[in-house]
């Protein structure tokens, strides 16, 4: 027996903020049938016609799958976005997960579990009485107050379970305090960051209208220097779509991803949710996968897009990344390095240890710290790019340690000095807003080792 078509349609997307998270727009005179569907399923509405998935397991892809093929055999007509089909047929594994002997159903399983219990207790069915830090996860005690079973919780987020069942709330709470008496707690834990940001994306929607205040101004052509940050994850993701001797790693949080080459010897750290004015990007170079690291490069957030532009194509050509660990950097591989910088006519100053090149606006610069380039173990930055009201409050700057590749330096060098960018006219008031601000940006020491677990 065929089954009747139902004049509904459903589309699946990404949510717009939330990185797993996926979306439902119902559309249709009997969209009301998939809507009770998906609520039945814990999906929750954000506005008209909308609903959205949200786990603590990051697993949505897969769970909204399953939504739409159970949608498509009842009659509704679904369809999945490209990227969030590309979401679905992703394999990932989750970075130190604690039971590594499981396989990747088995690992959802478990995950789904744990989805369970964080529903239980957020819809009000499993109430916690208390709870406690145990080592580096938490622990807790709650009852179902349907059946009065009461449990024992370890863990938090994806891997929460129940690892103890009472007969009463008394006999659960005598039992966990005489456990955890001194480091008990009443009710639940805080919120985690997970558990946060699920919470966040089962806010509201609004959709802005069209004609919501008057058009934005036309962008304007400006150096790359001054140019906006733009989308820098899309820069690394078209980075991985291009070359494909580099892996995708990414923690189980989808705060940060990491790009490591096929030969191990250069990874890059991405932390997506970082602040303009605080290291976003971590290039690491080794002689070996399992030596001692040979230079190291930061950027901040503010970054401008043809400046990280310029430095991915350049990690991207071969071998780009090499460098003499031994050599001295002395004034010829100085001179190499900021030649187009001279060429431009960007002013050379000396002042003490300080070797510097500023623009003829004296709105950018790049500085040279001859101290610090004589003590290559320690963690000072021999190079410093920035850009703003000065160096010392940049609205934003990128570090090099003492062997960065003079080709990789003297490649930034010429897009500072000659490439070009866009940016909107509001940006450069904002900008500088900041910048003249009360705090100033202080540069991180270029320490950071990009970690090689395998994850999201």
């Amino acid at each position: 027996m065929t089954t009747p078509a139902i004049d509904a349609h459903v589309r699946l997307d990404i949510h717009p903020t939330h990185p797993s998270a996926v979306t439902a727009l119902l559309t249709g005179s009997q969209a009301h049938i998939p809507h009770v569907g998906l609520e039945a399923a814990d999906w929750t509405v954000v506005s008209k016609n909308t609903l959205v998935l949200v786990r603590i397991d990051h697993e949505e892809p897969y769970w909204a799958e399953k939504a739409a093929q159970q949608l498509t055999a009842a009659g509704v007509s679904v369809e999945i976005t490209p990227r969030l089909r590309e979401a679905m047929d992703e394999e990932w594994t989750w970075a130190d997960y604690p039971m590594p002997w499981c396989t990747r159903s088995e690992i959802r399983e478990v995950s789904d579990a744990a989805q369970k219990i964080y529903d239980d207790i957020r819809h009000g069915q499993l109430l916690i009485h208390a709870h406690a830090e145990d080592g580096h996860t938490t622990v807790a005690v709650g009852t179902y107050l349907g059946s009065g079973k009461s449990v024992y919780l370890h863990g938090q987020n994806h891997l929460r379970q129940v690892a103890d069942t009472f007969d009463s709330p008394a006999q659960a709470l005598v039992a966990f305090e005489k456990v955890h008496g001194a480091a008990m707690r009443p009710g639940p834990a805080p919120m985690t960051d997970t558990e946060r940001a699920a919470a966040q994306a089962r806010a509201p929607l609004v959709v802005p209208l069209a004609d919501a205040g008057p058009p934005r101004p036309q962008r304007e052509t400006v150096p790359a220097y001054a140019a906006d940050a733009g989308d820098h994850d899309a820069l690394l993701e078209a980075f991985f779509d291009a070359h494909g001797d580099w892996e995708k790693w990414r923690t189980w949080s989808d705060e940060t991803t990491h790009a490591i080459h096929e030969s191990q010897t250069l990874r890059i750290e991405r932390v997506h949710e970082a602040h303009p004015r605080e290291t976003a990007w971590t290039v690491a170079a080794y002689e070996t996968p399992v030596s001692e690291r040979m230079w190291v490069l930061t950027a901040t957030g503010a970054t401008p897009g043809p400046v990280m532009q310029a430095l991915l194509d350049h990690l991207a050509d071969g071998d780009g990344w090499d460098t003499a660990v031994g050599a001295p950097v002395d004034e010829e591989i100085v001179a190499a390095a900021t030649k187009p910088l001279s060429e431009a006519g960007w002013k050379h100053t000396v002042d003490g240890r300080w070797i510097g090149w500023t623009s003829p606006t004296k709105d950018a610069g790049v500085q040279f710290d001859a101290f610090a380039a004589q003590h290559p173990n320690q963690t000072l930055a021999t190079w410093t790019v920035w850009a703003g009201p000065g160096p010392d409050r940049p609205t934003w700057a990128l570090a090099a340690s003492p062997h960065t590749p003079t080709a990789l330096l003297a490649e930034l060098s010429e897009t500072l000095a000659h490439g070009t960018g866009s940016r909107h006219p509001q940006t450069a008031g904002c900008d500088r807003a900041a910048a003249l601000g009360t705090t100033p940006l202080a540069m991180p020491p270029v320490t950071a080792n990009p970690a090689t677990s395998r994850s999201r």
